[in-house]
């Protein structure tokens, strides 16, 4: 199947096309839920991509380990049969921080809300100035603060040359309906002065391998990258990192992008042909919702 469909079909039910691939990695905040509450349709779409005997790998840009991803998956009532494996940004980052050895980290983030992550370090939290590198799950008032907030403690980072860590690559997210900035603001923010990033999750390679060796130790096989779709709402981070692991993938509207795609809570197509313009990345179907 071409991977340049500009601007892709519009799809109103996905079931006849997934029946091409063996595995998906889905997105969750935006395909699957809104922050608040799941979506029954795409829900039951991976269900019932299992059931004909799909292998279904959550791949999420959450800066926090898969069991806190489960676990926030369960209290918006996404049933664990809809998935086989979960994928984490969080995770990616622990274990990068692990390969490097740091002993010391300067962190940013909510502790609170993202305890599972920090008190999965074994390197002690330090200052910036006797930090080893920065490690970043988001900002610690996503309400009140923006990126540019960070622009003096970056500074001193950089004279240093330090390394940044950045547990969640995502620019913003969507709850309900309101955008929050990530910490993929700041760590973008930090690379801009020229800073070193290491980057864990989409669209980087590393959560696609994560996300592929998931996929082959759930069926006992190898498994054809032509044989997997992607699923996501994002064309920075879902789509971007689709191409570039030569996996197709399927866009869904109403989430990060909704704003651009939908008037009226109606799919665009003129704002779909504009958003898809070359150099976008390619999608193979587009979807208002994820739905079988």
């Amino acid at each position: 199947m071409s991977r340049r469909l500009s601007p892709p079909p519009v799809l109103s039910r996905a079931g006849e096309l997934l029946a091409n691939y063996d595995v998906m990695f889905c997105d969750v905040w935006g395909v699957l839920h809104d922050g608040h509450r799941a979506f029954e349709a795409a829900c039951d779409a991976l269900l019932k991509f299992r059931a004909k005997g799909g292998t279904v790998i959550l791949v999420s840009n959450a800066p926090v380990p898969g069991e806190r991803v489960a676990a926030m998956l369960d209290s918006r009532a996404v049933p664990r049969d809809a998935y086989d494996g979960i994928v984490a940004s969080g995770e990616i980052a622990l274990r990068h921080i692990a390969e490097k050895g740091y002993t010391r980290l300067h962190c940013i983030g909510p502790q609170q809300r993202d305890a599972a992550t920090f008190t999965r370090l074994a390197a002690a939290q330090a200052s910036i100035d006797t930090a080893e590198a920065i490690l970043c799950t988001g900002l610690n008032d996503d309400i009140n603060e923006t990126a540019d907030d960070y622009r003096p403690l970056l500074e001193r980072a950089r004279a240093r040359n330090i390394p940044f860590v950045c547990a969640n690559p995502d620019l913003v997210v969507d709850v309900g309906g309101t955008q929050y900035l990530c910490a993929g603001a700041i760590a973008d923010l930090y690379e801009r002065m020229d800073g070193e990033v290491f980057w864990a999750g989409k669209p980087h390679a590393n959560a696609y391998d994560a996300a592929h060796a998931a996929a082959e130790n759930a069926r006992g096989e190898t498994v054809d990258r032509k044989r997997i779709i992607a699923v996501g709402d994002s064309l920075r981070t879902d789509l971007k990192g689709a191409e570039a692991a030569s996996i197709d993938a399927i866009f869904v509207a109403s989430g990060i992008h909704r704003d651009e795609m939908m008037g009226n809570g109606v799919l665009d197509a003129d704002k779909l042909a504009i958003l898809f313009a070359p150099p976008a990345p390619p999608a193979i179907a587009v979807m208002e919702r994820l739905t079988w």
